[in-house]
């Protein structure tokens, strides 16, 4: 992958995350986590599972 092709990426991943995450009851700055590829996908575990999940401190 192109070096320049990463922020982008992460650019158009971390605008709709800060969009969405308060819809879940999450703190918009919890979109900073997506900004690295290991952490999107425990990130959209948790807006998936969010009735279920409580999150100390949140809840």
């Amino acid at each position: 992958m192109p070096p320049w092709l990463y922020p982008i990426l992460a650019v158009l991943t971390f605008i709709p995350f800060w969009i969405f995450l308060p819809k879940f009851r999450l703190p918009s700055w919890f979109a900073i986590f997506c900004l690295t590829p290991f952490t999107v996908i425990p990130l959209l575990w948790v807006m998936a599972f969010r009735e279920r999940v409580k999150i100390p401190g949140i809840d």
